[in-house]
Parts: C-alpha cells; sequence; structure tokens
C-alpha cells in the first residue's frame, strides 16, 4: 500500500507552471507553512536530464519510469508508489517509455 498523499492541506500553490523540454515536463511549486518545498509534475513519454542544486526525493505517484544517476551506471525502473533520492548538486535522466508519469518531488535540508 502506497504512503504517498492523496492531497496536501493549508498549502500555497505557484500558479505559474515550471515547463521544461518544449513542455514535456511540467510542474507547479508547492509552499508549506514550515518552509517545505516540493513541485508536483507529469512526465510525457520521452528522455530528459535535470541537475539538481539540493538533494531530492521523487516520488512517483502514477505511471513509471526509468532513471540513472547521474555517476550510475545502471538504469532501475520505478513505478507508482516507489521513490528515489538525487543528491545535491548533481543529477539524473528520466525516461518515460509510454503513458504519463506523474510524480511528487521533495527539497530535501538534510
Amino acid at each position: 500500500m502506497s504512503t504517498l498523499p492523496a492531497q496536501f492541506a493549508g498549502v500555497t500553490v505557484d500558479t505559474k507552471a515550471n515547463i521544461y523540454f518544449d513542455g514535456n515536463v511540467v510542474s507547479h511549486t508547492v509552499l508549506f507553512n514550515d518552509g517545505a518545498k516540493k513541485t508536483l509534475g507529469l512526465i510525457r513519454p520521452g528522455s530528459y536530464h535535470f541537475n539538481t542544486g539540493a538533494s531530492e526525493r521523487m516520488e512517483i505517484v502514477a505511471g513509471s519510469c526509468r532513471v540513472t544517476l547521474d555517476g550510475g551506471r545502471e538504469a532501475r525502473d520505478y513505478g507508482a508508489g516507489t521513490h528515489f533520492d538525487v543528491p545535491g548538486r548533481s543529477g539524473f535522466t528520466i525516461a518515460v517509455k509510454e503513458g504519463i508519469c506523474e510524480y511528487i518531488c521533495s527539497f530535501l535540508t538534510a
């Protein structure tokens, strides 16, 4: 059973979308009262590389993807209810074969 939240209460959402790769990756920023920040988004089929500033946790809400962390040799598959962590000042390549992959990205402070 997935521990992913179905909704967030008492938050502020930026209405301006974060749009990457000609609209194939789109997210919205969610700001929490305690200062935490997340993005909620979707990824269309294709392969995309992202660089990170802060450490991130990517939780897959729906669909699936294949991820290779920078410096890693093996790609790993992730489906709904799973997650992967990305070190700060690093990056990753995420590929979606078909359908839409929906995610929650949490910016980690530790």
